[in-house]
C-alpha cells in the first residue's frame, strides 16, 4: 500500500497542512511549530510533501522536512492555478494534496543544501559589491566638487595608485608633487604634468570630509566582500 502524501499551504504566519482523508491541521511559523509540523507528518506516515513556493517562507520548513528525509515537491503556484476544476473556497493545501497523490504536480528544481548555502553567500557578496560601487560615485562627486580632475588624466580611478593618492589627500596632504609620489612610477613618467595640474583643487573642508567618508565606506564593504570570499572558497572546494 503506498504511503500517504501531504500538502502545505505556506504563509508568513501560518502553515495549513492537509493529508488526504484527514482533517486540515494549522501550524504557526515559529521554528518550534515547524518541528511539530514535521512530527505530525512523520506520525501520519507521510513520505512526500507538496508545497507552493511563496516568497522565502517555504525555505525554513523545506530545510526541516528535507533534513528529516521527507521528499518535498516544490511547485510553482501559478502552474497549480491553471489546473482545471479548482474550487475557489478550498484551501490550497486541500487542493494540492489530491493532485500530489495522483502525481499531477511537477516540482521545480531545488538545489542541494550546500548549493543553496553557496547561493546565499554569493547573493550577499553581490549586494556588497553594489553598495561599494555607490561609494565610488560618492568619491568621484567629492573630487568633482573640489575640481580635482584626476579622472580626466587616469583611465582607472579605483586602482591602487589613484586610491593611494586619495588616501594621502584625506590624511592632510595638499602638495600635488607629494601626492604624485603615491602614484605608479610608470604613470608619473608618462603623465606627470597633467597629473600635477589635476591635483590642484579647492580643498573645501566639507568636500574633503565627504571624500573621507566615501573611502571609509568603500573600505568597509571591501572587508565584507572579503569575509564572504572566506566562506565561499571552502564551499567551492
Amino acid at each position: 500500500m503506498p504511503k500517504p502524501v501531504a500538502a502545505i499551504d505556506v504563509g508568513s504566519e501560518k502553515m495549513h497542512v492537509a493529508v488526504p482523508g484527514r482533517e486540515v491541521k494549522i501550524f504557526e511559523c515559529f521554528t518550534d511549530a515547524l518541528y511539530r509540523l514535521r512530527d505530525h507528518l512523520q506520525g501520519e506516515g507521510v513520505a512526500s510533501v507538496a508545497m507552493a513556493a511563496t516568497g522565502v517562507y517555504w525555505l525554513p520548513v523545506y530545510g526541516i522536512l528535507e533534513e528529516a528525509g521527507l521528499a518535498v515537491c516544490v511547485v510553482n503556484g501559478a502552474h497549480v492555478k491553471n489546473v482545471p476544476g479548482r474550487k475557489t473556497d478550498m484551501l490550497d493545501c486541500q487542493w494540492l494534496a489530491p493532485l500530489h497523490a495522483q502525481g499531477l504536480l511537477r516540482g521545480g528544481f531545488v538545489p542541494p543544501a550546500q548549493v543553496r548555502q553557496l547561493g546565499e553567500y554569493t547573493r550577499l557578496r553581490q549586494d556588497h559589491v553594489r553598495s561599494a560601487r555607490a561609494h565610488i560615485l560618492h568619491r568621484q562627486r567629492a573630487l568633482d566638487l573640489m575640481n580635482i580632475k584626476i579622472h580626466d588624466v587616469l583611465s582607472e580611478t579605483v586602482g591602487m595608485s589613484c586610491l593611494g593618492m586619495i588616501r594621502a589627500l584625506i590624511a592632510g596632504e595638499r602638495t600635488p608633487l607629494t601626492l604624485l609620489n603615491r602614484c605608479d612610477p610608470d604613470g608619473v613618467r608618462r603623465k606627470s604634468k597633467p597629473l600635477l595640474r589635476a591635483w590642484r583643487g579647492t580643498w573645501n573642508e566639507e568636500h574633503v570630509f565627504a571624500l573621507r567618508q566615501a573611502v571609509e565606506a568603500w573600505d568597509f564593504y571591501q572587508q565584507l566582500i572579503g569575509a564572504c570570499d572566506g566562506r565561499i572558497g571552502p564551499l567551492l572546494q
